[in-house]
Protein backbone atom coordinates (compact mmCIF):
# COMPACT_ATOMS: atom_id res chain seq x y z
CA UNK A 1 0.00 0.00 0.00
CA UNK A 2 1.46 3.64 -0.98
CA UNK A 3 1.19 6.25 1.69
CA UNK A 4 -0.76 9.41 1.26
CA UNK A 5 2.82 11.37 0.87
CA UNK A 6 4.36 9.34 -1.61
CA UNK A 7 1.06 9.80 -3.69
CA UNK A 8 1.01 13.42 -3.08
CA UNK A 9 4.69 14.10 -4.09
CA UNK A 10 5.47 16.64 -7.20
CA UNK A 11 7.78 16.79 -9.45
CA UNK A 12 8.39 19.83 -12.29
CA UNK A 13 11.35 19.39 -15.03
CA UNK A 14 12.08 22.55 -16.19
CA UNK A 15 14.59 23.06 -19.37
CA UNK A 16 16.57 26.40 -20.24
CA UNK A 17 18.48 26.42 -23.81
CA UNK A 18 19.87 30.23 -23.75
CA UNK A 19 19.94 29.90 -27.05
CA UNK A 20 16.10 29.12 -27.82
CA UNK A 21 14.42 30.30 -24.77
CA UNK A 22 13.95 33.17 -23.04
CA UNK A 23 13.60 31.60 -19.53
CA UNK A 24 13.49 27.60 -18.75
CA UNK A 25 10.55 25.91 -19.73
CA UNK A 26 8.29 23.45 -17.78
CA UNK A 27 9.00 20.50 -19.85
CA UNK A 28 7.04 17.92 -17.72
CA UNK A 29 5.13 17.57 -14.62
CA UNK A 30 2.98 15.48 -12.06
CA UNK A 31 2.52 14.03 -9.13
CA UNK A 32 2.37 10.53 -7.48
CA UNK A 33 3.54 7.73 -10.06
CA UNK A 34 4.66 10.46 -12.84
CA UNK A 35 6.45 12.55 -10.02
CA UNK A 36 8.16 9.21 -8.88
CA UNK A 37 9.22 8.71 -12.76
CA UNK A 38 10.55 12.02 -13.65
CA UNK A 39 12.63 12.19 -10.82
CA UNK A 40 13.86 8.36 -11.96
CA UNK A 41 14.58 9.24 -15.22
CA UNK A 42 16.97 12.78 -14.27
CA UNK A 43 18.85 10.91 -11.89
CA UNK A 44 19.31 8.10 -14.57
CA UNK A 45 20.55 10.24 -17.05
CA UNK A 46 22.59 12.39 -14.25
CA UNK A 47 20.42 15.43 -14.53
CA UNK A 48 20.59 17.16 -11.24
CA UNK A 49 17.24 16.81 -8.63
CA UNK A 50 16.70 19.71 -6.46
CA UNK A 51 13.88 19.20 -3.87
CA UNK A 52 11.63 22.71 -2.82
CA UNK A 53 8.16 21.78 -2.65
CA UNK A 54 7.17 25.16 -2.31
CA UNK A 55 8.69 26.13 -5.60
CA UNK A 56 7.18 22.91 -7.25
CA UNK A 57 3.91 23.85 -6.10
CA UNK A 58 3.94 27.11 -8.04
CA UNK A 59 5.72 25.63 -11.17
CA UNK A 60 3.11 22.92 -11.79
CA UNK A 61 0.90 25.71 -12.51
CA UNK A 62 2.55 26.23 -15.18
CA UNK A 63 1.58 24.71 -18.45
CA UNK A 64 3.52 22.37 -19.99
CA UNK A 65 5.85 23.97 -22.50
CA UNK A 66 5.38 27.22 -21.19
CA UNK A 67 8.54 28.99 -20.09
CA UNK A 68 7.88 30.35 -16.10
CA UNK A 69 6.93 33.54 -15.10
CA UNK A 70 8.98 36.25 -14.39
CA UNK A 71 7.83 36.08 -10.52
CA UNK A 72 9.88 32.86 -10.75
CA UNK A 73 12.85 34.12 -12.26
CA UNK A 74 14.67 34.59 -9.02
CA UNK A 75 14.22 31.27 -7.37
CA UNK A 76 14.72 29.42 -10.38
CA UNK A 77 17.76 31.54 -11.48
CA UNK A 78 19.69 30.68 -7.62
CA UNK A 79 18.82 26.84 -8.35
CA UNK A 80 20.29 26.93 -12.11
CA UNK A 81 23.64 28.93 -10.55
CA UNK A 82 24.07 26.48 -7.44
CA UNK A 83 23.60 23.58 -10.50
CA UNK A 84 26.09 25.09 -12.73
CA UNK A 85 28.66 25.23 -9.56
CA UNK A 86 28.06 21.55 -8.84
CA UNK A 87 28.50 20.65 -12.35
CA UNK A 88 31.66 22.73 -13.07
CA UNK A 89 32.84 21.16 -9.51
CA UNK A 90 31.86 17.21 -10.50
CA UNK A 91 33.50 18.18 -13.73
CA UNK A 92 36.84 19.18 -12.61
CA UNK A 93 36.90 16.68 -9.76
CA UNK A 94 36.57 13.72 -12.75
CA UNK A 95 39.60 15.40 -14.58
CA UNK A 96 42.40 14.97 -11.63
Amino acid sequence: MKSKKASRRKAVALRYDNLRDPAPRVIAKGQGEIARRIVEIARRCAVPVHEDPDLVEVLAKVELEAVIPPMLYQAVAEILAFLYRLNAKQKRAASL
